[in-house]
This record gives C-alpha cells, structure tokens and sequence, in this order.
C-alpha cells in the first residue's frame, strides 16, 4: 500500500469550554478535508482512505 501526503491543513485552536467546545470531533475533523478538497480540485475524494490526525 502505497501513502501520500497531499497538502497540510490546520484546523481551528481553542481552549476548554470554548467556542469549538460544541463542535463534534469528527465534524471538527471534516474541516481540514473539505479545505484539501477545495485547494486540490482534481483530487478525488473517493481516493481518499484513511485520515490520520494528531497533535
């Protein structure tokens, strides 16, 4: 299997109890894929397998 590293994307940063505090993890985990997609139209977002993500 092969892996590739397309772009990086942030995602927003907040503290505890904050404005985010309400979003969903995997909602606030849609964000950096949907900006990928937009940045890279010609990606096909049925390539896309597995999200690794972490701090």
């Amino acid at each position: 299997m092969d892996a590739y590293l397309v772009d990086g994307v942030r995602t927003p940063i907040g503290k505890f109890g904050g404005t985010l505090s309400t979003l969903r993890a995997d909602d606030l985990a849609a964000l950096p894929i949907k900006a990928l997609l937009q940045n890279h139209p010609n990606l096909d977002p049925q390539a896309i397998g597995d999200v690794l993500m972490g701090c």
